[in-house]
């Protein structure tokens, strides 16, 4: 298992609570790789809410066939990818896990991201409705394109953009984006269907340099905004990492 990250808790009550998802770190196993996840952390961290939420079971290949494997996800209601930083819930409690799941079902919860993309965005908003499905290309990715396979789904993110510049001799955009829907990859496939996909995206913009001293996707988790338990409307912030930090500033005095 590798080295265990710094995780900070930014909200808490009896049921939910928020934490500042280090990069770096996925949020559960695979069934395949030792790293430590954010399930890991939950069990250690809260052990009391080992059965909160819902296991998953995956087909694994093991000495030529397959097995199938349990893997927990104590407290997990969402996701975010592996590279991506920020704030995150996690629910404490079955009560706290069913609240936040049907929030997030109702589309109630609000979620706002940062990021850096390639070229330039002209438009000072815009929005991105393209119904994204499975790639027939490779099955790690999703797309909004002729490509897809399987079942569309509709998705909407919303785009304010935050600053124009360059890096490396590459035009760069400073984003903010608030995705209605919840679609897995949904900002980096819809940013891919603008032909601006996201700085230091492997999947999605393989090839691409890395600018503004990104060795991660250039995606954070800004801010979330749920209703508690209680009934109280709450907002949880996550403040820059060092690397994104760092990248706005560079981007500031470059751009």
């Amino acid at each position: 298992m590798t080295s265990k990250p710094a995780i900070t808790i930014l909200y808490e009550d009896d049921d939910v609570f928020a934490i500042n998802k280090p990069a770096g770190i996925m949020v559960h196993g695979d069934g395949k790789s030792p790293e430590y996840t954010i399930a890991d952390w939950m069990l250690e961290t809260y052990p009391e809410s080992r059965n909160v939420g819902e296991p998953i079971l995956l087909r694994v290949t093991k000495d030529a066939g397959y097995t199938t494997s349990v893997i927990l996800r104590p407290g997990i209601v969402h996701r975010l990818d592996k590279e991506t930083s920020g704030v995150m819930l996690l629910a404490k409690t079955t009560q706290g896990f069913e609240h936040l799941k049907q929030q997030f079902k109702d589309r109630t919860i609000s979620k706002t991201y940062k990021a850096f993309v390639y070229n330039n965005i002209k438009e000072d908003t815009l929005s991105i409705r393209l119904s994204i499905g499975r790639s027939s290309k490779d099955v790690r990715r999703w797309t909004a394109g002729r490509d897809a396979r399987g079942e569309m789904r509709e998705a909407l993110t919303n785009i304010n953009v935050l600053g124009r510049g360059k890096s490396e001799g590459e035009h760069i955009t400073l984003i903010q984006a608030d995705p209605k829907t919840g679609r897995t990859h949904q900002i980096r496939v819809h940013a891919k269907a603008i032909d601006r996909p996201l700085v230091g995206d492997k999947l999605y913009a393989p090839g691409r340099k890395a600018v503004l001293g990104f060795n991660r996707l250039a995606l954070h988790a800004a801010r979330i905004a749920f209703t508690a338990v209680s009934g109280e409307r709450i907002t949880v912030e996550a403040p820059y990492p060092d690397d994104f930090q760092q990248a706005v500033e560079r981007f500031e005095k470059e751009g």
